[in-house]
C-alpha cells in the first residue's frame, strides 16, 4: 500500500460520519475549502464537526440564502467540502493531514487512481448501492440506499445545508418513495431543522446526469453488508439508539 494510501475502514463508518453534519451545518459556497480555495482547508481535515458550524447553523432562520455567505468559508461546507470532510474523517485517523477535497467531479478520478473504486458514467450506470459517490462539474452527492419505483435515497450539503433528501422515480415523478422518506427521516431526527427548511426534493438529473464512483471492496470492505441492504434498513441502522 503507498504511503499516502490512508488506512482501510469499513463501509459502516462511511455512513455513520456521513450522518454527524445533518441538521446543523448549513451550505456555505466555499466551505471547506482552503483561504486560496485550491483544495481542503482547516475544517475538512479536522476529525469531528467545527464548533462554528452549529453556531452559525443556529443564528439561521427559514430566510437562509447562501448567497448571502459566499466565501464564509468557516461557516459551513459546500458540496464538494463535505465530501471532502466526510472522507477525511472515515479514513484519517489525526487532524492536518492531506486532505480530500476538491471539485466536484475530481474527487472520483482522484479516489480511482489511488486505488479505492472505479469510475462509471453516468450512461453506463447499472444500479446504485449505499457509499456510491455521484459527481458531475456542478455538484456532488452520496447515495444511502434505492427503493423499488428507482428513486435515490441521498445525502448532499445543497442549500440550504446538509440534508437527506429523495430523487424522483425512474420515470422522472415526484413524491417518489425516496422524496416522502427524506421528509419523514429529516422531521422525526431533526425536527427545528426540518421546520425552517422542509424541503427534500431534488430534480431528475439526479438520476441521469452524474457519473458514478463505486467503492473497491477490498478498499473499504463491507461486513454488515449495507451494499446489498435496502435504503430503510441502512437508515434504521444509522439512527439506532447505538449509533
Amino acid at each position: 500500500m503507498p504511503e499516502d494510501t490512508p488506512q482501510t475502514t469499513d463501509l459502516a463508518d462511511l455512513l455513520a460520519y456521513a450522518k454527524e453534519p445533518l441538521g446543523q451545518v448549513m451550505y456555505v459556497w466555499g466551505g471547506g475549502w482552503n483561504e486560496e480555495d485550491t483544495g481542503a482547508g482547516t475544517e475538512s481535515r479536522h476529525l469531528g464537526l467545527s464548533p462554528a458550524w452549529k453556531t452559525f447553523a443556529d443564528a439561521q432562520d427559514a430566510t437562509y440564502d447562501f448567497n448571502d455567505h459566499l466565501y464564509e468559508i468557516h461557516h459551513g461546507l459546500d458540496c464538494s467540502g463535505y465530501i471532502g470532510w466526510l472522507l477525511y474523517n472515515t479514513f484519517e485517523t489525526k487532524d492536518s493531514q492531506p486532505g480530500y477535497v476538491r471539485l466536484s467531479q475530481e474527487i472520483g478520478p482522484f479516489l480511482e487512481k489511488k486505488g479505492y473504486g472505479t469510475m462509471i458514467a453516468a450512461s453506463d450506470i447499472q444500479n446504485y448501492e449505499p457509499g456510491d459517490l455521484l459527481a458531475n462539474t456542478e455538484h456532488i452527492f452520496m447515495v444511502l440506499g434505492t427503493y423499488e419505483d428507482g428513486s435515490l435515497l441521498i445525502i448532499h450539503a445543497s442549500p440550504p445545508g446538509v440534508r437527506i433528501c429523495g430523487t424522483p422515480n425512474a420515470q422522472g415523478e415526484t413524491r417518489s418513495q425516496a422524496e416522502v422518506n427524506a421528509e419523514n427521516i429529516m422531521q422525526t431526527y431533526y425536527p427545528d431543522w426540518s421546520a425552517k427548511y422542509p424541503t427534500c426534493s431534488t430534480d431528475f438529473s439526479y438520476l441521469t446526469a452524474y457519473d458514478q464512483f463505486r467503492w473497491n471492496p477490498d478498499k473499504l470492505p463491507d461486513a454488515q453488508g449495507f451494499r446489498k441492504k435496502t435504503a430503510d434498513a441502512v437508515i434504521s441502522y444509522l439512527f439506532s439508539s447505538e449509533n
